[in-house]
């Protein structure tokens, strides 16, 4: 039977989400602890291939298993994992459903602080410097309106196709900071942190939203070259339709 597996973490420590060789990630860590617990391996495959530092208030695995997994079973399953690490639920599945080409929106958000706290230094972007808001919010329209975000990811993305629909953009005002916050079909690798980078440059006066505007118009040799700091980005969320699931077995 296949299983979404709901996943929330501190990425802080870990080398990103997706296994690699001689690192630790998040999903070397479920898969070990599924191993151990259900005395077989499940392997597991990502919705989102977050970077290193990135956090996720919502992910998910799939994966298939020959036992029959209860939600019951998620409190020795937390108690193995480490503490930055949190399995939220088990969801079974319909067995071609697939984690990441199923999704049909993800939603990220990242988070920026003005005024020294240390108690955001390790989950937010310090920066203590005057930002037009009025700038940022024509900034975030620009990136609402275009599809193409070739400039914004990083080269040899190996993808088939630069767009993405955007659903959401918008700067939200916050106590001591502000929050960016974006929605869209799909998205490519490093294209949050670099509009975000690129939007602050606006903000301070170091760009013009014409300016920014002009870069969707990508002829091959103006990709951005700077990113913000991953320790503020958060996926927040991935939503799926309601078909995929079974939620008649969840109940066996």
């Amino acid at each position: 039977m296949r299983y979404f597996f709901e996943v929330s973490y501190k990425g802080t420590r870990y080398a990103g989400f997706q296994v690699q060789q001689n690192a630790n990630t998040i999903q070397s860590e479920v898969e070990a602890v599924l191993k151990i617990f259900f005395k077989r391996p499940i392997a597991l495959t990502g919705s989102s291939r977050t970077d290193a530092g990135v956090h996720a208030l919502q992910n998910f695995f799939h994966g298939d298993s020959e036992d029959v997994i209860k939600p019951a079973v998620l409190y020795n399953l937390n108690a193995m994992l480490p503490p930055d690490i949190v399995l939220k639920n088990i969801f079974p599945v319909k067995e071609d459903a697939h984690c990441r080409f199923d999704a049909i929106a993800r939603e990220y958000h990242y988070f920026i602080y003005y005024s020294k706290d240390p108690f955001k230094i390790d989950n937010s972007f310090f920066y203590p410097y005057s930002i037009d808001e009025e700038a940022l919010t024509k900034s975030a329209r620009e990136v609402l309106i275009n599809t193409n975000f070739e400039a914004f990811s990083k080269k040899n993305a190996q993808v088939k196709t630069h767009v993405c629909n955007i659903y959401k953009s918008e700067w939200v005002q916050k106590s001591n900071g502000l929050v960016y916050q974006i929605k869209a079909n799909r998205f490519l690798r490093g294209m949050v942190r670099s509009l975000v980078a690129t939007m602050l440059r606006v903000g301070r006066g170091k760009m013009s939203v014409e300016d920014f505007a002009s870069i969707f118009t990508f002829s091959g040799n103006e990709r951005v070259d700077f990113a913000s700091p991953p320790h503020a980005l958060y996926l927040n969320s991935v939503t799926y339709p309601t078909s995929i699931f079974r939620p008649e077995l969840q109940m066996l």
